[in-house]
Formats: structure tokens, sequence, C-alpha cells
């Protein structure tokens, strides 16, 4: 099944099924948030809009069914891994996996002087994610606030909900022959 898959940056006609695998992804959120922060639709079309501005994004397609999205944007001195999200039917399946590595891929390929770890925010109860994160290689992060604050632009409730996690990743100035 995962040979199938490809992985491609998302265009601007590839907005209306990111918003959708977006907002059907979220919808398991209302499982572990409070009310108060459970936000439906999760993303707008003008919203995934303004984060393209600052991040790519990137696909995983199967027969030309987008299947899941994830952000890669640089700030500062780390690459942050953004709105990762899969559709609930292929969950489980790698393709998380297979989108994560893919940017992680394109972190360690741009050669970017100063980008020595990459970071990923998502909820506390977001118990898939987290596992996955670890699963991964990456740490939890040991002030999760002062990375939110440092790196992101989050809302209060979200910064309040909200954990980070790290890869340090070798500069290729610095890996061994």
């Amino acid at each position: 099944m995962l040979d199938n898959i490809k992985i491609r940056t998302l265009m601007f006609a590839d907005q209306d099924a990111a918003v959708t695998v977006i907002n059907t992804a979220a919808q398991w959120y209302q499982e572990f948030l409070p009310v108060a922060e459970y936000h439906d639709p999760e993303m707008t079309p003008g919203e995934w809009q303004t984060e393209a501005k600052r991040l790519t994004w990137y696909g995983a397609f199967q027969a030309d069914v987008l299947l899941g999205v994830m952000g890669l944007e640089y700030v500062k001195d780390v690459a942050l891994l953004r709105h990762a999200y899969i559709l609930p039917g292929q969950q489980r399946h790698g393709v998380g996996s297979r989108l994560r590595e893919h940017l992680e891929k394109q972190i360690r390929g741009v050669g970017r002087r100063g980008v020595g770890r990459i970071i990923v925010g998502t909820y506390t109860g977001n118990y898939k994610a987290r596992a996955a994160l670890q699963g991964a290689g990456y740490r939890l992060c040991a002030d999760s606030e002062a990375v939110l604050r440092a790196y992101y632009a989050i809302p209060k409730d979200r910064l309040q909900s909200s954990v980070t996690y790290e890869k340090v990743i070798e500069e290729p100035s610095r890996r061994p022959l």
C-alpha cells in the first residue's frame, strides 16, 4: 500500500482537498479537548492560505486522492513540522510516517545553517500523535510553553493545552565523512 503513496508540495489548487483532510481528521479532537477549545472547522480556506505564506504544505497522495497533509516552516534556528493531519481511515498505515520522513529529508537536504533541531507541537491529549513522535525518536521538550512562545504564534487556549517534541539533527557540514 505505501509503495503507491506519492508525496509532493501542495499548490493552491489542492487547497479544498487539504482543508477537507484537516477538518475531517481534526474531528477526533472533540474526544479530548474542552468544548471551549474545540474549533469546528479546525481550519478555513483563508487560514490555509495564510499558513501557506509562511510554510510549505506537503501532501501524501494515493491514486490522486489526498490522504494526509503536513507543513514545514523554518523559524529562527529550528524547523517546525506543522499541521499534520491524516484521514481517519488512513491512520496507522504509515501515511503520517512517510510524510514526516519526507519532510525530515527536506530539512537535512537543504543544508540550512543554524537549523539544529526539528520541533513538533501537538495537544497534550493527542496520544496518537505523541506515541508516533516518540516512536520516531522525538523527545518531549522540558519546557513546552517556552518553546511554543519562542517559535509559534498560537492562541492562548492552544498554548495551555499543547506540548512540544524535538529531534536534534546534524548540520550537513558536521556529518562524518
